[in-house]
């Protein structure tokens, strides 16, 4: 008897047997069932060893009340004498409550656990058709399909079987239940089977002898008509038989369903016919099927059906499957299958996500069949459906280290183990791993973690997937290195053959150069190989990604050779996580930002730095500039030093454009182009202002000293003035200046062009650095008039002579550098031009128009595409500016918002004021920005600026990635420019031409 206060003897002895329920299990072991139990100390140890003792308790409970009372003594003797049978049935009920309950729906199912012969460890196919013999329907089937998974969940949980042979048991087991299910069919439409051949083709896990407990069971369906049958009638007939095979096994009866039958991996997928012939199927792999499909076809086994047929069809498609890495657009479509696809996983899911989560399953099965189809052209021995085997394969072959074919294998056991407990719970299609402490115990504890199971489960789970996350790319990657260096004993080089093999198939153009790279990065036993050859693989991954892998690893090489004896760039490399990657993105992204890097390889300091990447302000940049110009000597050194703090930030702007337009690991590209724009315009104008502020100061001082004779300004026009500078942008000004008092007025002429004149030949001096080219041609009189006036001259120009597209012009005007109070006093004088009181006048609006029809029929080069032109074409930045510059000229004297130099802000102002609708104003915008940013992508891709797409196919590539389409898709591109550009151009046809 228990004292009251004091738990029995029997509960904490449960506790200690791992019962989360001691006291609902005492309730259970005293019921009258299990009285012939309940006093063997053995019951309770096989209870605890299962994964979940309440759940196998439970379950064993509704198995002896579920037996006729003739079979009941028979259970129960059986289960204390046969320590194997306990164990099997325990281990099951402990682990599936689906297959409890399947017992409980047919107790006399556990005499299957009971054979414990040789033959019966390791069943077979042939054993699986025997113990589906008797299904005469799809419910009988569905019960004999279970039984048989007993046995197999049963060798699974006591560690008879490991992972990888229970998965092809579960294959084989799948392979009798089709040829069940065909048996039925044909029985069913006899004369359907008499005029045709049927084979099917297992494909996916099933073909690979590696299937999940609940899985789809991907198959393809291939017929041929008997001789003499009419083919059409026959492949008809096939149909039906496929059809009907299909709902024997997928549809839910009274026993539920096996699995569903999926046909999507056929040709045109679910849109093509479910049974083709065998010169159909080969017509459309050699015409139409993309890499996904031969990658697919890497696990084509025929199971059922016409064996003749069957293997026919792996014989004739094999080829076709070792051939895919040498198709015209195998690289694309690697690029385009590399990049993660989680975007259909929702956010809360994605770190629970076993199979298509960062770390996954998929990680290392796509990085397996990708190396499969890459060397196994040339090599046999890697021509296997099962991850493991392929694995094991590739690593005898030396195209994965062994080390890291060793960890992966470790960690895809792991979590294909994992993803095996999680479903046979209740043998549901399933890979999350759940939240529940109940079921994260379970487990952990069927995965042999009995301290702690559900804290050990997660460290384990974290570490297996940590370990594919870095293997997956890695794998690719390092036998290239090892293939130019020296190997420890024992391991295997890559052939430069199966090198150059993977480099290609990775997108590098010139794998022997590449090769030649990796070898001079990566040989020797200096610190900087060392750094390197543990960098080298995560970077070639991040070249790989990008539309010019060489051309990052040139540069990378180049960077390396000037600052590897350096000891803060392989700090920064190795310790700076960002800069690593950041690097690489700038690296293959195009020519200008390399460029602009390799002429002072230390500003790569800036990837590494947190606030690296932010834009220097035009007061910090003018104070660093006007710094460095007072330390010269003279003024060519002074321009000079001002010109490489351009360059520097160019570099920055560049970089830190690139890095947001890509994205990285830890930071997604950014969604907002218009803001990216805006930073390029501003950054760009900013760094030029200052430019030219210290060209002025140094051209002042070299030959008068402190102070000019005259106050000199120099005003911004166009871009500049507008604050949408490009890279390749020139700048657009006008000179002004103003004598001082008491100095004569032709020495002040004088003086004011030979600053212009030396400002000029100092911004284009040859150096190393890019030119700033200084444009002057919007003044007065354009190129026939003098370079620089005084403010009255100016005056009386705009005031006698001025033409209405001089005032257009005036829209963008700016002070820049020089004397501020001049600058702001010539803004004064041109206000009442450019916003005319009252509004611009209908003859002056038609001759704005006219100009504008002129331009579009006289300035587009020949030959141009004007649908592609950025500039003057259809819609592109002319036909926006001018719509936005009219409104200005006509509503900026009502409307103060209006009164900008910018494009995107005076848009906004007009769209606020109501002179243009939401959607009409949004259509322009975004064909601006669209167009703005082809401009600048042109210039960062091809180092020269220009106004329409590359027609070099690479370089097309690098512009789409950066405007964000991936691989194979800048047909995309090209069409959305179109289409964007194509309403915009309706929207200025509405509101700038009238139509």
């Amino acid at each position: 008897m228990t004292v009251p206060g004091r738990r029995s003897s029997t509960f904490s002895r449960l506790l200690r047997h791992g019962f989360t329920d001691p006291s609902g299990a005492e309730r259970l072991l005293d019921l009258p069932e299990l009285a012939a139990l309940r006093g063997d100390p053995v019951l309770l140890d096989a209870l605890g060893a299962t994964a979940d003792p309440d759940l196998a308790l439970r379950g064993l409970v509704r198995l002896v009340e579920a037996q006729p009372e003739t079979e009941r003594q028979t259970l129960t003797t059986t289960l204390l004498s046969a320590k194997p049978f306990r164990d099997r049935l325990l281990g099951v009920l402990g682990a599936s409550e689906a297959l409890a309950d399947h017992l409980a729906r047919h107790p006399g199912d556990w005499a299957t656990l009971v054979t414990y012969e040789a033959a019966d460890l390791h069943p077979g196919i042939t054993e699986f058709e025997r113990g589906l013999a008797e299904a005469t329907d799809p419910v009988s089937l569905r019960v004999a399909y279970r039984r048989c998974l007993l046995g197999i969940a049963a060798r699974d949980v006591c560690g008879t079987t490991d992972v990888a042979q229970t998965a092809a048991e579960l294959a084989d087991l799948a392979t009798a239940t089709l040829r069940a299910a065909l048996a039925l069919a044909r029985a069913a439409a006899p004369a359907d089977a008499a005029q045709c051949r049927l084979a099917v083709i297992a494909m996916g896990k099933c073909g690979g002898h590696e299937l999940n407990y609940v899985s789809d069971v991907d198959v393809i369906f291939v017929g041929e008509p008997v001789e003499g049958a009419d083919e059409a009638k026959a492949i008809q007939a096939a149909t039906r038989l496929a059809s009907h095979l299909m709902r024997i096994c997928s549809e839910t009866t009274v026993e539920g369903t096996i699995w569903p039958v999926d046909a999507n991996l056929r040709p045109e997928g679910r849109n093509g016919p479910l049974v083709r012939t065998l010169s159909s199927h080969l017509a459309y792999y050699q015409r139409w099927a993309k890499t996904w499909e031969f990658q697919a076809l890497l696990k084509a086994r025929p199971v059922a059906g016409d064996p003749e047929l069957g293997v026919a069809y792996v014989d004739a498609v094999s080829p076709l499957v070792w051939q895919a890495a040498e198709r015209e657009n195998f690289v694309t479509d690697v690029q385009a299958m590399r990049r993660r696809v989680v975007d259909n996983i929702p956010v809360a899911q994605v770190d629970r996500e076993l199979k298509l989560g960062p770390g996954g399953l998929r990680d290392v099965e796509f990085a397996v069949q990708l190396l499969q189809l890459v060397h196994g052209r040339s090599d046999a021995t890697l021509h296997s459906g099962s991850t493991l085997d392929a694995l094991a394969a590739l690593a005898a072959g030396g195209y994965v280290g062994r080390a890291d074919a060793a960890q992966l294998d470790e960690a895809y056991r792991f979590l294909r183990a994992m993803e095996h407990r999680i479903q046979l719970y209740r043998l549901r299609r399933t890979h999350l791993v759940p939240e529940g402490e109940d079921d994260l115990r379970r487990l952990g504890r069927s995965l042999g973690l009995r301290t702690d199971p559900v804290a050990a489960l997660n460290k384990e789970w974290k570490r297996h997937a940590s370990v594919v996350r870095r293997l997956h790319e890695k794998i690719f990657y390092r036998p290239l290195l090892d293939a130019v260096a020296q190997l420890a004993p024992g391991e295997i080089r890559l052939s430069p053959k199966a090198a150059g093999q993977r480099l290609e198939a990775l997108g590098y153009a010139d794998p022997a150069a590449a090769l030649r790279h990796l070898e001079a990065l990566a040989s020797g036993v200096s610190r900087k190989a060392a750094i390197q050859r543990h960098l080298l693989p995560v970077l070639l991954g991040w070249f790989a990604d990008s539309a010019d892998p060489d051309a990052g690893l040139l540069g990378f090489r180049r960077v390396s050779d000037a600052l590897g004896k350096t000891p803060w760039y392989l700090r920064l490399l190795r310790d700076e996580g960002a800069a690593a990657e950041n690097l690489a993105r700038v690296l293959s992204a195009g020519r200008l930002a390399p460029d602009l890097l390799l002429r002072a390889p230390e500003a790569v300091a800036i990837l590494g730095d947190p606030g690296g990447l932010r834009p220097r302000g035009r007061d910090h940049l003018e104070q660093e500039v006007l710094a460095a110009v007072g330390r010269a000597d003279d003024a060519e050194q002074a321009v000079a030093a001002a010109r490489g703090v351009r360059r520097r930030e160019l570099f920055r702007t560049a970089a830190a454009d690139l890095i947001d337009s890509y994205g990285t690991e830890d930071s997604p590209r950014t969604s907002d182009p218009g803001a990216l724009v805006d930073r390029v315009g501003e950054a760009v104008t900013d760094l030029n202002a200052a430019t030219i502020a210290g060209a002025l100061r140094a051209a002042v001082r070299a030959e008068w000293g402190d102070e000019l004779p005259t106050r000199f300004t120099v005003i911004g026009m166009g871009r500049f003035g507008g604050h949408e500078l490009g890279y390749g942008s020139d700048a657009d000004v006008l000179f002004v200046y103003e004598p001082r008092e008491g100095v004569d007025e032709q020495e002040a002429a004088r003086v004011a062009n030979r600053v212009v004149t030396e400002m000029r030949r100092l911004l284009q001096l040859p150096t190393t650095d890019p030119p700033l080219l200084i444009d002057a041609d919007l003044r007065p009189e354009g190129r026939s008039g003098p370079m620089v006036r005084t403010l009255a001259s100016y005056a009386a120009y705009y005031r006698r002579w001025s033409l209405v597209w001089e005032s257009q012009a005036l829209l963008r005007a700016a002070p820049m550098a020089g004397d501020a109070d001049l600058g702001q006093r010539f803004i004064e004088l041109v206000d009442p031009l450019r916003y005319p009181a009252e509004g611009l006048g209908e003859d002056a609006a038609r001759e704005i128009r006219r100009l504008k029809a002129r331009m579009e029929s006289e300035r587009l080069p020949r030959g141009a595409d004007p649908t592609l032109h950025a500039k003057l074409g259809r819609g592109g930045l002319s036909d926006v500016e001018w719509t936005v510059q009219l409104l200005q000229m006509r509503h900026g004297w009502s409307e103060p918002g209006l009164r900008t130099t910018r494009t995107r802000t005076a848009l906004s102002a007009a769209h606020a004021a109501g002179l243009i609708p939401t959607e009409e104003a949004q259509t322009l915008d975004e064909a601006w920005v669209l167009a703005t940013r082809v401009r600048n992508a042109v210039m960062l891709v091809r180092g020269r600026p220009g106004d329409t797409f590359p027609s070099d196919p690479r370089e097309l590539a690098a512009v789409g990635r950066y405007l964000g389409y991936g691989p194979g898709h800048v047909g995309e591109m090209v069409d959305d420019y179109r289409r964007i550009t194509r309403r915009a151009r309706a929207v200025v046809d509405d509101l700038f031409y009238g139509a």
